[in-house]
């Protein structure tokens, strides 16, 4: 009888059957995945430090927004996705910023397929490829910092929600005669519009009540996961906005706690410079509990600090203003007693340009010092926790003779607006990945 019963366990085995409960295909599969992630281990914070389990968690990560495009069954590059992975992994990389999903995706420069074609519906393919990725980095002992929504166009956000709820057609500042300021002044209503604000946080109900697909873990639950970021550098804009910002991001982040007390909350802010250039109401709108770390970010270029045409003069000086507002951030850090985390920065190649045989000595020269300012902090106990660097380009593929995204392109992690390749680091970056990978070997020792 007992043999009888173990053929008969065997064979419905193979019919991907159970003796007991039945299994589907995948389910059946995944006690080896299961297996070989159960030791992931938890992200916190105490005091001014990151603990992964009962050790102190101090790293070089980077920006991956595009990961779950990647993850995606139909249209997405599985086998790219694993391969970037690896090399993440193999530098050290085990910290990505990731992008939950864009909106619309009908403006012209603007994130396409998005997970919400429509406000408050969903592509369940692009649903499916957020937890193909997240388990892909499970697999791989790695940890996703996820941001829900985006301040700027380019991947639909706070101005896609405007445009949705009847603000009138979204100024796209890319496209003439539509401006910067326009588009900032437009993006401003989004913390005052009832009906935006309640699709965002309905938005923000559906991603956090999931379940992944791939290993029955909630999101909730999910030790890969490391925090929430309410959007990727939201802006109070100008001083007199506030009263209304800080409102709706108390409002926000306290929303993501009742739903999953659990994991760490941040705000994806830029700082000082998301703050209306002011370091006293940056402090004013993140003096909250439930905001579990801070960040900054800083660009030498955008800001109008390095020039590639007069690198040797203001390359030097960028570093000096780049440390310098990094010190800032510290320093209120430590009042605040929360760590923080310089989570983009980046720098062209030289001469900006968008060819990977070029030179990244200038990059690697700004990383090199941010990096050496990330050891100090360590050494020192600093609440300068960490670094994700913009961004991981890996294996893309750019055309480098205009670094114009057209739809069905690889992404290369430069935003579809900027050229495809200005601040990618490739896979082929030998010598910026030995940077990244020197400087996480010394935080891990």
């Amino acid at each position: 009888m007992k043999t009888n019963k173990l053929f008969i366990c065997l064979a419905a085995f193979q019919m991907l059957v159970s003796c007991g409960d039945k299994k589907t295909k995948e389910e059946a599969t995944s006690e080896e995945t299961q297996q070989d992630t159960v030791a992931i281990e938890r992200i916190t914070v105490k005091g001014t430090e990151f603990y992964k389990g009962d050790k102190p968690y101090r790293y070089v990560g980077t920006n991956y927004w595009y990961g779950s495009l990647l993850g995606a069954k139909e249209g997405g590059n599985r086998e790219r996705l694993a391969e970037e992975l690896d090399i993440m992994k193999a530098n050290g990389i085990d910290n990505l910023r990731i992008m939950v999903g864009a909106e619309s995706g009908e403006q012209d420069y603007t994130v396409t397929p998005a997970l919400q074609p429509k406000q408050g519906e969903y592509d369940d393919n692009l649903l499916d490829g957020l937890d193909y990725l997240l388990n892909e980095m499970r697999k791989r002992d790695m940890h996703a910092v996820l941001y829900l929504t985006n301040n700027w166009e380019w991947s639909g956000g706070m101005a896609q929600y405007l445009e949705w709820n009847g603000k009138g057609k979204l100024p796209n500042p890319n496209i003439p005669p539509n401006t910067w300021p326009q588009f900032m002044e437009y993006t401003k209503q989004f913390h005052s519009c009832e009906p935006c604000m309640e699709a965002f946080n309905n938005h923000i109900k559906f991603i956090l009540s999931r379940t992944n697909a791939y290993n029955d873990v909630k999101y909730t639950e999910d030790n890969t996961i490391m925090a929430w970021q309410v959007a990727n550098e939201p802006r109070v804009f100008t001083a007199d906005n506030e009263e209304k910002f800080t409102k709706w991001l108390t409002d926000v982040v306290a929303l993501i706690d009742s739903l999953d007390s659990y994991h760490l909350i941040s705000t994806g802010s830029e700082g000082k410079a998301g703050s209306a250039d002011d370091i006293a109401i940056f402090e004013r709108t993140h003096d909250n509990p439930k905001i579990d770390h801070l960040t900054m970010h800083t660009w030498p270029k955008n800001w109008s600090w390095y020039d590639h045409a007069n690198a040797e003069e203001t390359l030097p000086k960028s570093i000096e203003k780049a440390i310098a507002y990094i010190d800032e951030h510290i320093a209120l850090a430590e009042k605040l007693n929360k760590p923080i985390v310089l989570e983009e920065f980046g720098l062209p190649r030289e001469g900006e340009s968008l060819d990977k045989a070029s030179s990244t000595a200038d990059r690697d020269a700004f990383y090199k010092a941010v990096f050496e300012r990330l050891e100090q902090s360590n050494k020192n106990n600093e609440p300068f926790a960490a670094v994700n660097f913009w961004g991981f380009g890996g294996t893309g593929k750019n055309d480098p003779s205009d670094g114009k995204w057209n739809e069905g392109e690889d992404y290369t992690t430069d935003p579809p607006q900027e050229p495809q390749g200005l601040n990618s680091v490739f896979a082929t970056d030998k010598s910026t990945l030995a940077l990244i990978k020197e400087y996480n070997d010394k935080l891990e020792n």
